[in-house]
């Protein structure tokens, strides 16, 4: 690839990446926290693959001893607590050693991603034996989204104002064979407790998000431990 070329390239790449501002919402950073509180896991360092502005470290940065953010483009708001290193996320590897983290996370960036298959191996890669990788992306089996796709055609994260910033939609299906490809194990699945009502700007009550995350969630999370290496 000529210099011009790989110049329009990087271009493209971060006007892709601001498209999303660089920030999720509240929700999905807190049912991040809450897989790791519910597993113990703190200490080491923390690598947050798409890190955007940073908006995860509030939630869980106290808890790790090194975090590092991995993303296309540093964006100004972007915390001083975060270490930050520049990676295009769909040109692999990425520049951080091999089986350096303890924990690997990205929070609402697979589905931005062309290639979602080699980006779990590349955060596999990244995580030590015995490490976990966390993943976040839109619920593609909410009832909002559900509702979207069968009056539109298309998943409600998915629609023609998400493109080209959301290029992949994953079902839950998916991400659990993508886990199981990458020999991940203690593999579970789980919800924001967060959705949109259909038609309507308003939220479902949480305790009703509760009786069904699956269905009442637009967001879920996929947790998984890499295998540690059998002892002599």
């Amino acid at each position: 690839m000529t210099s011009a070329a790989v110049g329009i390239r990087e271009t493209l790449v971060e006007e892709r990446a601001r498209l999303s501002g660089g920030a999720s919402g509240a929700a999905i950073y807190a049912m991040v926290a809450r897989a790791l509180e519910r597993r113990g896991i703190e200490g080491g360092i923390f690598y947050d693959v798409g890190c955007g502005a940073g908006g995860l470290w509030p939630h869980v940065g106290a808890r790790f001893g090194r975090y590092v953010g991995v993303d296309a483009v540093r964006y100004e708001a972007l915390r001083a607590e975060v270490e930050f290193e520049r990676a295009d996320l769909d040109r692999l590897p990425t520049p951080l050693p091999a089986e350096s983290a303890d924990v690997a996370a990205s929070v609402e960036t697979i589905e931005h991603l062309e290639n979602p298959r080699a980006f779990v191996r590349e955060m596999s890669r990244l995580t030590k034996p015995g490490g976990w990788v966390v993943v976040t992306t839109p619920n593609q089996l909410s009832l909002l989204s559900l509702m979207t796709l069968v009056c539109k055609g298309r998943f409600n994260q998915f629609q023609e104002a998400d493109y080209p910033a959301h290029l992949t939609a994953l079902l839950e299906v998916d991400l659990r064979r993508i886990a199981a490809e990458c020999g991940l194990e203690d593999v579970a699945v789980e919800y924001s407790g967060e959705g949109r009502v259909v038609f309507t700007p308003r939220h479902y009550p949480r305790a009703l998000a509760s009786l069904a995350p699956r269905l009442f969630s637009d967001n879920l999370l996929l947790i998984g431990r890499k295998r540690a290496r059998a002892s002599l």
